[in-house]
């Protein structure tokens, strides 16, 4: 069985959004035409409380993207994003959600982030996604959504690493640099990650 997972479309990732993806509002189509090609939708959201230790706001005299040591691991200091209960956590709007079965919330822990649905970036806590997967009795996980380069990438690498097959829809996400972009695609197909267009997989 196949599975689409949709990583984090939620509204500060959105141009105008406190961590804003350029064009990502432009995936949201593509992801909804997808979903009814899948036995299985699921969804990430990142939620995090406001004193989130990876948000410069929480570290004195330190600024967005700056670098870090937290907690053994370097840590990029983010502008405040997808703080619980705000608007910029929820999902964009246009994106429909009636088939999307489970949402896996991550980021809560405040001492750590979490790029990945799977796990913190310190891979204490499971989110409990790869259970879900297989009690389903899923083997083949599709990605899609933001940002390609960081949440998307982390997660599609976990996947491979619990054993799922994994591929990703590349017209369906899009990275925050899309210069960095380039190497980790090359990472990804050398994992043996499948790198497809959403039409390989509508117009069957």
């Amino acid at each position: 069985m196949k599975a689409l997972v949709i990583v984090d479309v939620q509204n500060d990732f959105m141009p105008g959004g406190q961590l804003e993806v350029p064009q990502g509002n432009m995936i949201i189509p593509v992801i909804n035409r997808l979903q009814n090609k899948f036995e299985l939708v699921l969804a990430t959201q990142d939620w995090h409380p406001q004193n989130h230790k990876s948000f410069a706001s929480n570290h004195l005299n330190k600024d967005p993207f700056e670098r870090i040591i937290l907690n053994g691991l370097e840590q990029i200091l983010w502008p405040d994003h997808c703080v619980q209960g705000t608007k910029g956590a929820e999902f964009h709007p246009d994106l429909e959600t009636f088939k999307i079965a489970s949402i896996f919330r991550k980021g809560m822990d405040p001492e750590y982030d979490s790029y990945s649905g799977f796990y913190d970036n310190g891979h204490k806590i499971s989110t409990g996604l790869a259970g879900y997967l297989k009690e389903k009795g899923i083997t083949e996980t599709y990605f899609c959504g933001l940002a390609a380069d960081i949440c998307v990438y982390f997660t599609i690498k976990d996947s491979i690493s619990e054993g799922f097959d994994a591929t990703f829809i590349e017209d369906a996400s899009r990275p925050l640099n899309n210069a960095g972009f380039i190497f980790i695609r090359k990472e990804l197909t050398d994992l043996g990650v499948r790198i497809i267009s959403s039409n390989e997989i509508l117009k069957t």
